[in-house]
């Protein structure tokens, strides 16, 4: 069965967001808001999109991920608003930044939400398009690399592999905050690969969380600090040893368990 668009949907084409207010084009003059994911770190793994839609963009509202250099791609004049989140401090509270979003765009503005990685991967990019959308006001979203893939791709280790892992799991580090309780039976693979975002602070309690649900404390892990960029480290061990590999490393980081780790060694190629 072929689905079509409906003729009420509250994004417009990203080449309206691009334009610029006039009598020729009315609907540029009115607030319009872009969800971008501007990957992990290296500003050359933005897509070609989003970097078109930085450029044009009359206010930032960015992350703490975000760097200098893919600031640097919008105009002088553009409004930057950091709304930065790390563990534990939340800079600007997530009721403020949807209010903000909603502001900016009533005020006929063309906004930017900049967000590391991909929006809608542990990036609340959903959340913050329901509260769009409950205001009508009118977006789109431009995907971006998330960091499971790109920090991954970087530090020379597959997510999968035909000799190692036929499937991938991504899973939120903020274990006790977030959703429903982990399935850990499931993640207790040995044929998978596990990526925990913000995972540093819990690894305790996720080799804890492993090891009860049968997964060996031989199984190669890997930490991979800031990823993508040329302050990029990657330490690698095992399950039982995790908790020592994050004291080690700083966030942000991920943690990816599974034996494609230990094809570091041997397809790393990133020199930072």
């Amino acid at each position: 069965m072929t689905t079509h668009p409906t003729s009420h949907s509250t994004s417009l084409p990203t080449e309206l967001f691009t334009k610029e207010c006039s009598e020729e084009c009315p609907e540029a003059c009115a607030g319009f808001v872009s969800l971008v994911g501007a990957g992990p770190g290296d500003p050359d793994l933005l897509t070609v999109k989003a970097l078109r839609v930085i450029q044009h963009a009359q206010v930032l509202v960015y992350d703490r991920l975000v760097s200098q250099a893919i600031l640097d791609l919008a105009p002088q004049n553009a409004e930057r608003i950091y709304v930065g989140k790390q563990l534990d401090f939340h800079c600007v509270p997530q009721d403020q930044i949807n209010q903000i979003l909603v502001d900016k765009a009533r005020e006929g503005k063309r906004v930017v939400r900049l967000k590391g990685g991909d929006s809608f991967i542990f990036g609340r990019g959903g959340e913050e398009l329901e509260v769009l959308a409950d205001n009508q006001i009118a977006y789109d979203v431009v995907p971006g690399i998330t960091a499971a893939a790109g920090a991954t791709a970087y530090a020379g280790i597959p997510l999968t592999h035909r000799d190692h892992a036929q499937s991938v799991q991504f899973i939120t580090g903020h274990l006790q905050k977030d959703g429903q309780p982990i399935n850990w039976q499931s993640l207790a693979q040995s044929n998978q690969t596990l990526v925990f975002y913000m995972g540093l602070k819990q690894s305790p309690h996720i080799t804890e969380q492993l090891l009860n649900a049968g997964l060996s404390g031989d199984t190669a892990c890997a930490i991979i600090e800031r990823g993508t960029t040329a302050q990029q480290r990657v330490y690698r061990g095992n399950l039982a040893t995790l908790p020592q590999l994050a004291q080690q490393a700083e966030s942000p980081a991920l943690i990816v368990v599974g034996s494609v780790t230990s094809l570091h060694e041997k397809l790393k190629w990133f020199k930072g």
